[in-house]
């Protein structure tokens, strides 16, 4: 691309000094000669004039009396012919077969010849040919560099956005920010740069839906792993029929739960969708999933609140909200965990509490944020608890650091 441009440059260069210089040098050199013309021309007239003005008084034509009139620099050489007289000749006569002469006949059948070598007038015009050459000469050396420079100029902002959609292309989707002052690769860069947020938003969008993902399943695949040892160790077909009917019902619950992560992931915040459930139906599927759980690590739990409470929502994120509380109350709590319902207002509410030191100040609210996490865990459940609770339409806050008490607050229906 730069030999291109220099190219271009320089052709367009070369035209325009060939279409100003040949027809300025045929136009100097025209002058030139005419210039010289014009002095033998008017030299040879004053000289008929004053031989007019000789043969008028009646004075002699001498060579001695006209040897003053002729140029002395210009070295002209003169012809004087007066009729019955003998011809009289000044200077001496130039070199070549081709000197600049002019002719002039006066009245009385007078006649003078005026000649100029042609030396002088060529050498002025290659003087003229050579201050012209080095002229174009100049140009095309100036425009030469400035190819180069705007060559440099633009080819360095190609390079460089080649390289930013390399990059883009190997998974780098930093935006540069570079602007170079052409609105043409202005408008690329802002395009590539739009593009390298959107690739950032969606590689960022990938792995945090990976890392839910793994959060969120864990919990879930555990459960389901100890139903099917369960199955596989009992001959019971009473118990497997049991566990198996549970099992699958973790299956649901796991897939609910990759459909919601996927839907959070996408930003579809929608509650269109919303129904009403009951919540008792959700607290009694998590109480059973949890209790062993907690059973086994030397802890109870405790369900308090009006029964019969209806809320607006999807049953499939509650579930997976309660499960992250629950989870965070077993790994960071400690004591019985309870798990309270109460109504305010228009809302209902759902309170996750443990007997725990609960919640550092120095915490506080960034409890929510992700990689925040007091105790060296990923940081990860609460806040995906809490993207659940805002896309179905409800809102998840801490609302005792000590004790700790999480809440989900929820539309209540009827």
């Amino acid at each position: 691309m730069r030999r291109r441009l220099i190219n271009s440059t320089l052709a367009v260069v070369l035209v325009v000094v060939a279409l100003f210089c040949v027809p300025l040098a045929l136009v100097e050199k025209s002058s030139i000669e005419s210039n010289a013309q014009d002095q033998v021309t008017s030299e040879a007239l004053h000289l008929l004039g004053v031989v007019e003005n000789r043969l008028v008084a009646g004075e002699r034509i001498e060579s001695e009396a006209l040897s003053g009139l002729t140029s002395q620099n210009a070295q002209r050489y003169a012809v004087v012919t007066v009729p019955g007289q003998p011809t009289i000749t000044l200077g001496d006569r130039p070199a070549g077969d081709d000197p600049v002469s002019a002719t002039e006949t006066g009245a009385h059948g007078e006649q003078v010849t005026v000649q100029e070598s042609r030396e002088p007038l060529n050498r002025e015009v290659r003087n003229m040919l050579l201050l012209l050459t080095l002229v174009a000469l100049l140009s095309i050396l100036a425009a030469a560099l400035l190819a180069v420079w705007q060559a440099r100029r633009l080819a360095r902002p190609l390079t460089e956005l080649a390289e930013t959609a390399e990059r883009l292309g190997s998974g780098d989707p930093r935006p540069r920010q570079r602007r170079y002052g052409v609105v043409e690769l202005d408008r690329i860069a802002e395009v590539l740069d739009a593009s390298a947020d959107r690739i950032g938003r969606m590689l960022t969008a990938e792995r945090r839906l990976a890392a839910d993902a793994s959060h969120q399943l864990r919990t879930p695949l555990t459960a389901l792993s100890m139903r099917l040892e369960e199955i596989a160790e009992t001959d019971d077909l009473v118990t497997v029929k049991e566990e198996a009917a549970i099992a699958l019902v973790q299956v649901e619950r796991l897939t609910d739960v990759v459909q919601r992560l996927l839907t959070n992931s996408r930003d579809q915040r929608n509650t269109s969708a919303a129904t009403a459930f009951e919540l008792d139906d959700v607290i009694k599927q998590q109480a059973e999933e949890w209790r062993s759980v907690l059973t086994r690590a030397g802890r109870t739990l405790h369900l308090e609140g009006p029964p019969g409470l209806r809320a607006l929502g999807t049953s499939g994120a509650v579930a997976q909200v309660l499960a992250a509380l629950i989870e965070n109350s077993l790994m960071h709590g400690d004591g019985a965990v309870t798990i309270r319902t109460r109504v305010r207002d228009t809302s209902v509410v759902l309170e996750v509490q443990d007997e725990g030191a609960g919640v550092s100040s120095e915490l506080g609210a960034r409890v929510f944020e992700r990689a925040v996490s007091g105790h060296n865990s990923t940081g990860i459940g609460l806040a995906v608890a809490r993207d659940l609770a805002e896309a179905d339409g409800g809102r998840l806050e801490l609302l005792s650091q000590k004790p700790p008490v999480f809440a989900l607050f929820l539309s209540r229906q009827g």
